[in-house]
């Protein structure tokens, strides 16, 4: 591959379907239904989006995401509203399992939201069939799934998972020569491996040893001898990417490690951030000196201030909005999107449509920096097939030194042609 970029393939219209519906609709003398993602009464109406997460399940909880939403939109109703119109966020708890985020999409379109906005679920196929359905478009998700960067009514603002694991290796290559992944054993985990091969295929290395560890596991002692096994030699290297379960699979692997050569640790953001540092020790605790791959600047960067001063205005003892936490960091820059979005509209309408419109349209959006300027147009998809939606292929290089999360290098890593290559 070249690294260029090109256009992703044709799809149907869904604009011209509306059209045709509304037509027929406007032609009978009975009366017609409301057409998904058109409704709007006026300009006195809020703007309602729904952002989505899943909490109080026994394996992944991103309950951050949703209480930044609505903190977000506290401080943009308390000063003036999205161009004048108040913003409302609808939340839903997806139970993280297919049949809540279904549950979850399900209730946008019953609501007729203009967009759903910052939400974090692992389960991409159902809840994109009814919005894709419905045309509600789905800006700035987490990026957990492969189905986020190939559906047409997705609006990714980071290069999700897959930028993460092949950074990770971009990131090991020139340090490692043997390692260990420890992901999970599930559908989105069976993705890791081949993009994190396909970074420390730059630095000419042996493919990793997958190693799988159950979601909601509480001992994962086994995985980490069988890491320590593969890893443990000269220059060796043991990343983790298991989301909340990172720090249990990292205590076990610290009261295992003594019986093995020593080796370098790694993990990727989302698994590990500053809160998980501080809470685990800082500087003498068992992350000390560990490599970590982001997409977005370390959370003690000066760009995060305004987003920090939005939490203390508005979220002040709130524990579930940490600054410091990825699915926090992306609801961020997902609103400033919408709000962006909305703008561009000069007074128009806010509906589904009217955004999809303007983001296919050449809408650029500047994130002060937290990110590289976004658009997605078609010339600015990346030529990797497999995520025909994905924009930002920058991540952040990042390391753990007197127990603060720090550049390892400056500014943004691009891994386009590293996922390209995948």
């Amino acid at each position: 591959m070249t690294g260029r970029r090109r256009p992703t393939p044709s799809r149907p219209s869904r604009s011209a379907a509306l059209a045709l519906a509304a037509a027929v609709c406007t032609s009978l003398t009975a009366g017609c239904g409301v057409i998904p993602g058109t409704a709007d009464s006026g300009k006195d109406d809020p703007i309602t989006v729904m952002t989505w997460a899943p909490e109080k399940t026994k394996a992944t909880n991103k309950p951050g995401v949703p209480a930044m939403a609505q903190a977000y939109a506290r401080w943009v109703n308390a000063h003036g509203g999205i161009d004048g119109r108040k913003l409302k966020v609808l939340t839903c708890n997806d139970h993280n399992d297919s049949a809540g985020a279904a549950d979850c999409a399900r209730k946008a379109v019953d609501q007729d939201v203009a967009a759903v906005v910052g939400a974090y679920s692992q389960h991409g196929r159902s809840f994109l069939g009814p919005l894709e359905v419905a045309g509600i478009p789905y800006i700035g998700g987490y990026g957990v799934t492969d189905d986020e960067f190939s559906s047409p009514l997705s609006y990714p603002v980071n290069g999700g998972e897959p930028a993460l694991l092949a950074g990770n290796g971009r990131q090991l290559a020139a340090r490692c020569d043997r390692v260990s992944l420890v992901r999970p054993d599930t559908l989105a985990g069976d993705e890791l491996p081949k993009l994190l091969n396909s970074g420390l295929r730059d630095g000419h290395h042996k493919p990793v040893a997958d190693i799988r560890a159950p979601e909601d596991g509480t001992d994962l002692t086994p995985q980490a001898e069988q890491a320590l096994k593969h890893a443990g030699a000269k220059d060796g290297c043991v990343t983790a990417a298991l989301g909340a379960r990172t720090d249990t699979f990292y205590d076990s692997f610290r009261r295992t490690r003594a019986d093995y050569p020593p080796v370098r640790i790694s993990s990727v953001l989302g698994s590990v951030d500053q809160s998980l540092v501080d809470r685990t020790g800082g500087a003498s605790g068992p992350y000390e000196g560990a490599y970590v791959t982001g997409w977005y600047p370390a959370s003690g960067d000066p760009r995060w201030s305004q987003m920090r001063e939005v939490i203390r205005e508005q979220a002040f003892g709130d524990n579930r909005v940490d600054p410091a936490d990825a699915g926090v960091q992306t609801t961020w820059i997902a609103y400033t999107v919408l709000k962006r979005a909305v703008e561009s509209l000069n007074g128009g309408k806010v509906t589904a449509h009217a955004l999809r419109r303007a983001l296919d349209g050449g809408l650029r959006v500047g994130t002060g920096g937290l990110t590289p300027p976004l658009s997605w147009r078609f010339e600015d998809l990346i030529a990797a097939s497999e995520y025909p939606r994905l924009i930002n292929s920058g991540v952040t290089f990042q390391v753990v030194r007197d127990g603060r999360l720090v550049p390892a290098r400056k500014g943004f890593v691009d891994v386009e042609a590293t996922l390209e290559s995948a």
